[in-house]
């Protein structure tokens, strides 16, 4: 025991001569060299030390400046800038700046500038710009500037602007400007711009404009414009213009300059392109409501959205005569568009599905439900401005969804009210 507390000492001492040999730095003599520390005041090289460390070796040491390698088993502290190599078991601290690679347990962080790699159990903090690589467990924070590939197991938080790659295993948070490639677990959030490819588990949110393409398990939210491709499982909402393509169940835009694709589509002023949709809105939209009864259905009734040219139904029927006298049911949409001719006459063409249900007639040899593929040609009489009559000749029929084999086919014919 005795001898290797002696023999610690005799490295100690002989450290601390090395160390505290002088240098001729830029006109002057500073201190550096080798710091062998145990505890940062119990150290080869003094913590007041005006030089550069080029080799540390310790369990928790404190240096003016690194230009080498620094290892310790607990921390480092670098009162000034770093360069080279620095690890450490819980945490590297740099007040400046850091250009070269940085390992530790669980922090890294930097006051000013890191420039290189960074790679930390739970978090990398950079206070004003970071530049390379960097890789947390927990989060990545950076005050200004991030340029290179960010690898956040929870998070990647930006106060102004980031440039590169960057993956969030929650999200990636942006105060100001984002370009390149994001890829949240979650969300992620810009606060003004975004130009590149955006991809989320949930949310891709913009306050001003998004130049790129956006994809979202469930929403992209843009608070100005869209120039690109939007595609979500539930909904793009621009406040707004889009250039380009929408694709969701749900979609908005303020106005639109390119394709709309979804379940419902809405705009509130322009829209330079097309709606392909169930429903297609405007505020120029016409609600109007369906009476009809024919040949191939006693009852349908529904609502038409109109737009200028272009129209859909969604509706509902009962009593299919090729399913016999008991009662039955069906949901049917149709889309098409309607031309004026003279007058309070006009004439249309739609084509349409139709899902139908037996109930009980599946118990007296017929199918349990069928689809029906239908095309109409329908000639409209305005009676008024809240009234119009039409007539309806088509052809259709009507397969079993289970085997490939047409159930009915013939010609349609229906008449009916339209309500506006």
């Amino acid at each position: 025991m005795k001898r290797k507390v002696l023999g610690i000492g005799f490295l100690l001492m002989a450290g601390t001569l090395f160390a505290q040999a002088p240098q001729q730095r830029d006109g002057g003599t500073q201190f550096g060299g080798i710091n062998l520390s145990v505890w940062k005041r119990i150290a080869t090289q003094p913590t007041d030390t005006v030089g550069s460390t080029w080799l540390n070796v310790g369990i928790y040491s404190s240096m003016n400046k690194l230009n080498g390698l620094s290892v310790n088993g607990l921390a480092s502290t670098v009162k000034g800038s770093a360069s080279g190599l620095q690890v450490a078991g819980l945490a590297c601290l740099t007040a400046e700046s850091m250009n070269g690679v940085q390992l530790s347990g669980i922090a890294n962080v930097n006051g000013d500038r890191m420039r290189g790699i960074s790679i930390a159990g739970l978090v990398n903090i950079a206070g004003d710009q970071c530049q390379g690589i960097t890789l947390s467990g927990l989060a990545s924070i950076t005050g200004d500037e991030t340029h290179g590939i960010s690898l956040g197991g929870l998070l990647n938080i930006n106060g102004e602007n980031a440039k590169g790659l960057q993956v969030g295993g929650l999200a990636n948070i942006s105060g100001n400007h984002a370009s390149g490639v994001g890829l949240g677990g979650a969300i992620n959030v810009v606060g003004d711009d975004f130009n590149g490819l955006q991809m989320s588990g949930l949310l891709n949110v913009t306050g001003t404009e998004a130049r790129g393409i956006q994809l979202a398990g469930a929403a992209n939210v843009t608070g100005e414009s869209v120039r690109g491709i939007q595609l979500a499982g539930l909904a793009n909402v621009v406040g707004s213009s889009v250039r380009g393509l929408q694709i969701a169940p749900f979609n908005a835009s303020k106005r639109v300059n390119g394709l709309q694709i979804g379940l419902v589509n809405y705009y509130k002023e322009t829209l330079r392109g097309a709606q392909i949709g169930l429903v297609n809105l405007s505020p120029r939209t016409r609600h109007q409501w369906i009476i009809s009864g024919g040949n191939t259905s006693y009852f349908d009734t529904g609502v038409r959205f109109k737009n200028q040219r272009f129209y859909t139904i969604l509706g509902m029927g009962t009593g299919h005569r090729h399913l016999g006298h008991k009662f039955s049911a069906s949901l049917f949409y149709r889309a098409g568009l309607e031309l004026p001719l003279y007058r309070a006459l006009s004439v249309s063409g739609d084509l349409g599905y139709r899902h139908i249900e037996s109930f009980d007639n599946k118990h007296h040899g017929q199918p349990a439900r069928l689809y029906a593929l239908q095309a109409r040609l329908n000639l409209h009489c305005r009676l008024s401005q809240k009234v119009g009559l039409f007539a309806t000749g088509g052809y259709g029929g009507s397969r079993l969804y289970n085997h490939n084999s047409t159930h009915d086919k013939g010609m349609i014919w229906e008449a009916g009210l339209l309500i506006f």
